[in-house]
């Protein structure tokens, strides 16, 4: 299968891609370069700003705009294309440790905006990161609903909503959880193994889930991308020309193209030259529109 690179981006560490349907382009953020970009398929020019904050996260909001994980807390982002960046903090959060920040996140199929914190330097292994959960409104305040994780990760959700996925991408835990969600409360329970990614080629990172329902997962240090049935069955792998990709989204006119982030490491990348850039798949499946934030 043929993996077009859009853009050379070398982003330190590429995540977060998020199609805009509206404007028909792709955003995504460089999280330590705290970046956030825009590319236009149109003419294919790109576009980027710089927020206070290694940014993380983003997930489009029904008003305009975008709301974003990032060092201290969420905000609300507004990216003028006369390269400015308007940056309000919406609600602050208490993190375990020193030196955390949130990581993956996304919407529910309701406009709930969920996302993990990690310890950035992950060597360390504290089981310090959490799950929130935020709804906007009138109520302002993060809702923790799951502790203990290393490297929150892989945030997704069916079609019908139903099921919430989540991973920890640590390479102590490697596992893809499952969760029956409920729609009206916005509450994930009965916890259960998906996938085991130790027994399958890299570490679970960001994820997408296309129309039938299939979870496509990125395989951190693998260079692959694997695409798992809702009954947790390996359906197909595809090989990218990088061993670190990051996150996965479905975009186009038809969210027919399969977008995906990377990382480009320091050191020798002779070996992988287009490293932290951003790629695009034709998989052959439809995705979802992502889901907009209502708060």
């Amino acid at each position: 299968m043929d993996v077009e690179l859009i853009l050379d981006a070398r982003d330190a560490t590429g995540e977060s891609p998020v199609w805009n349907g509206r404007e028909q382009a792709l955003y995504w953020v460089d999280i330590p370069a705290r970046r956030l970009h825009r590319w236009d398929p149109a003419n294919r020019c790109s576009q980027s700003w710089e927020a206070p904050e290694m940014l993380a996260c983003i997930a489009e909001c029904a008003d305009g705009g975008w709301i974003a994980g990032m060092e201290s807390g969420l905000f609300r982002l507004n990216a003028s294309l006369d390269g400015n960046l308007l940056c309000i903090r919406q609600t602050g959060v208490n993190h375990a440790l020193p030196g955390m920040r949130f990581n993956d996140g996304r919407c529910d199929r309701q406009g709930r905006f969920w996302a993990g914190t990690m310890q950035i330097d992950i060597t360390t292994g504290a089981t310090a990161g959490a799950l929130y959960r935020y709804d906007g409104g009138q109520n302002t305040s993060l809702d923790s609903r799951l502790g203990g994780l290393i490297v929150p990760n892989g945030l997704a959700f069916s079609p019908d909503g139903k099921v919430m996925y989540l991973s920890d991408s640590h390479p102590s835990v490697q596992l893809i959880w499952a969760f029956d969600y409920d729609i009206d409360s916005g509450t994930p329970y009965n916890r259960r193994v998906f996938v085991d990614m130790n027994q399958y080629p890299g570490r679970p990172d960001g994820a997408a889930i296309d129309a039938e329902g299939c979870y496509w997962i990125c395989a951190n240090d693998a260079g692959m991308i694997h695409r798992f049935t809702p009954q947790g069955q390996l359906e197909r792998s595809i090989t990218l020309p990088v061993k670190k990709p990051t996150m996965c989204a479905f975009g186009g006119s038809n969210l027919e193209t399969l977008f995906v982030t990377s990382i480009r490491p320091s050191g020798d990348l002779s070996d992988q030259p287009l490293a932290g850039g951003v790629f695009a798949v034709q998989p052959g499946t439809l995705g979802l529109a992502e889901a907009l934030f209502a708060g």
